[in-house]
């Protein structure tokens, strides 16, 4: 079966690297929504797949918002000043930061630092609260007769939620399906990897979460890191496996002085294992600087995983 030709991949060039960090557009009978919009400095992007849509910005009825990180969400502020009849569909959990994206950007910086929050996520701006619809669980969304099924899914994140399209049986996943870049395929596929990033890693919950979208028999995956990926019941299996190995790793870590070097030293030798039975095409120190950044993050949520436990 042929996929969706109303579905858009848009690459929002998050960071200046290409099919890194995708949002995606949805077209349904002249009308249209965003999923997910990346950074400030991604509007121009997601105004240009507008055009080449053939729309403009009044056929925007929705901009879906899957979580609040910065590089799915940063620039929804900027974006709704363009979108005339938009309104934006986010978590319950995550819409107090879209009104008011204060302690958004806080954490952020503590996380990033105030340069790089300068130099790659652009305006972070508040949404009016008259434009926020509080999506809960199990929240339709219509787009022009085509419904757009909003379910929660936490473990990345407590704010988080998949759009599962029925049209064309694929989920939009944001981070909860993990990350897939197309570099690293090989002749057996896509590649994937987990994504624990900071501040709310729950492992469990994040494989009760892979299991409900599984539950749909979705024909493809969407992800914000990168694009469309099929085959999904392998890529599934190979998640749990590795959230499970990357809890393990936290444990054995824990309460070590090198902790951190620890964690990035196990997670990057899981990866490469895993990568070298996958056939990836790069060599070991290439896997490495694709995942460098990945890497660091999932270490970084290990550790407040691991706190928050303890407490």
């Amino acid at each position: 079966m042929s996929f969706d030709p109303s579905i858009h991949t848009i690459d929002t060039g998050f960071m200046a690297r290409g099919d890194f960090d995708a949002a995606y557009l949805v077209v349904e009978n002249g009308r249209a929504a965003f999923i997910d919009c990346g950074t400030g400095l991604a509007v121009p992007a997601m105004l240009a797949a507008l055009d080449r849509a053939g729309l403009d910005v009044a056929a925007v009825d929705w901009l879906v918002l899957t979580h609040v990180h910065l590089d799915h969400a940063g620039g929804a502020g900027l974006l709704m000043q363009q979108l005339p009849h938009a309104q934006l569909v986010v978590h319950p959990r995550g819409a107090p930061h879209m009104l008011d994206p204060t302690r958004l950007i806080a954490g952020a910086t503590e996380v990033y630092g105030a340069v790089e929050i300068a130099r790659s996520y652009g305006p972070i701006l508040p949404v009016p609260a008259e434009r926020v619809v509080v999506a809960e669980d199990g929240h339709r969304v219509d787009l022009a007769g085509r419904s757009l099924l909003c379910l929660h899914t936490p473990g990345h994140a407590r704010h988080h939620l998949c759009v599962w399209d029925a049209r064309s049986r694929a989920w939009f996943t944001g981070d909860t399906f993990g990350l897939s870049y197309r570099e690293l395929d090989s002749a057996r596929g896509a590649f994937i990897v987990p994504t624990s990033s900071p501040v709310q890693f729950e492992p469990e919950a994040l494989k009760e979460s892979i299991a409900r979208l599984l539950s749909y028999a979705p024909q493809a995956m969407l992800l914000t890191h990168y694009g469309r990926v099929e085959d999904v019941a392998r890529l599934g299996a190979d998640l749990l496996e590795q959230i499970d190995a990357m809890a393990d790793i936290g444990r054995q870590c824990d309460g070590r002085p090198d902790r951190h070097r620890c964690l990035v030293a196990a997670l990057t030798a899981l990866y490469l294992e895993r990568a070298q039975a996958h056939g990836c095409p790069l060599d070991d120190a290439a896997v490495t600087a694709v995942l460098a950044m990945d890497i660091e993050l999932n270490a970084q949520g290990l550790a407040c995983w691991l706190d928050r436990d303890k407490r």
